[in-house]
């Protein structure tokens, strides 16, 4: 079983590894940009299959790091290093790109200099963080500092210090949120020593349930609109995974004193206990959770059946 899982799992390194270069090039010849003196607003990150600073990247990084650990095989390691290197290394230039051609510079430079939402950082922080703490001589922390930076100060939040969103109305929380916040927030904790990184989350997750936790389902809500009176409840599936594997990194990293870690493991608990009454017979869960005319879903089941085996570990 374990070599299966193993081969098919450098199946997909092997792929990765072609098609997500960590190279620089000109936008209109596709020429390679090796030289900072080179650098112009045509400058961009080369263009593969997927982007190097995106959300789902910044979980597949912790992923590889994960991998690396547990199988002992370090070119998963050595993928995630080798791609924040690049990053590191050209940071400074990226910086630079922003301050003179700004929202003329390359998309995927900008999300990386100038995040506008938490989805731009911190699913990337996490691994970042998450890489330093094994290999400190990578350079992230100007990367690092910057994504904590909006995260702490520049993400729009309700009066009552929620992150929210302005959309699709004003004042809106998403659960995804949880996942693209909370775990940075206890890494950097973790990373930096300092209590306000973990009162920050523990925060977080009493605001967030205090909005969407619906106890007679053990379930959360997808989102929630400030003004409106009544909020409907609708259980997507990968939402409410975003929001367990927020509360499992929480655990993981919250320290045993820190007086909100109870309360926490007490909600994970008890979301747990919601979605085991709604799994099928199949093994999966359906895409809106309590619908089971709704198709199946993999990357829900994935993160559940992760979270729920990494708890129990």
């Amino acid at each position: 079983e374990k070599n299966v899982v193993k081969a098919d799992l450098d199946r997909i390194l092997t792929y990765l590894e072609g098609v997500t270069p960590a190279v620089l090039e000109n936008k209109s010849t596709g020429k390679e940009v090796s030289n900072n003196v080179d650098f112009n607003f045509e400058t961009q990150i080369k263009r593969g299959d997927f982007r190097l600073g995106s959300y789902e990247w910044g979980v597949t990084y912790a992923a590889m790091l994960a991998t690396a650990e547990i199988t002992g095989d370090k070119r998963y390691e050595n993928y995630v290093n080798q791609r924040f290197s690049f990053l590191a290394e050209n940071y400074p230039y990226f910086r630079k790109l922003y301050t003179n051609y700004g929202s003329n510079t390359d998309s995927q430079i900008r999300q990386i200099v100038n995040p506008q939402v938490l989805d731009d950082a911190g699913a990337v922080c996490v691994a970042m963080i998450k890489a330093t703490r094994r290999n400190p001589d990578l350079k992230l922390k100007p990367l690092i500092d910057n994504y904590m930076n909006f995260i702490m100060y520049h993400e729009y939040r309700l009066y009552d210090g929620t992150f929210a969103r302005r959309r699709p109305q004003l004042n809106t929380v998403w659960l995804d949120d949880m996942f693209m916040s909370i775990p940075a927030l206890v890494q950097m904790g973790k990373l930096t020593g300092e209590n306000k990184y973990f009162d920050e989350a523990a925060r977080q997750i009493s605001s967030f349930s205090e909005k969407m936790f619906v106890s007679e389902k053990g379930l959360f809500r997808h989102g929630w609109v400030e003004s409106m009176k009544e909020h409907p409840s609708f259980f997507w599936a990968r939402a409410n995974g975003w929001a367990l594997l927020a509360l499992t990194e929480a655990l993981d990293a919250l320290p045993e004193s820190h007086p909100q870690k109870d309360k926490v493991l007490e909600l994970f608990k008890l979301h747990i206990g919601g979605l085991l009454s709604l799994q099928s017979g199949e093994g999966f869960w359906h895409q809106l959770l309590d619908k089971n005319d709704s198709y199946p879903e993999t990357s829900a089941t994935a993160i559940y059946v992760y979270c729920i085996a990494h708890a129990i570990n």
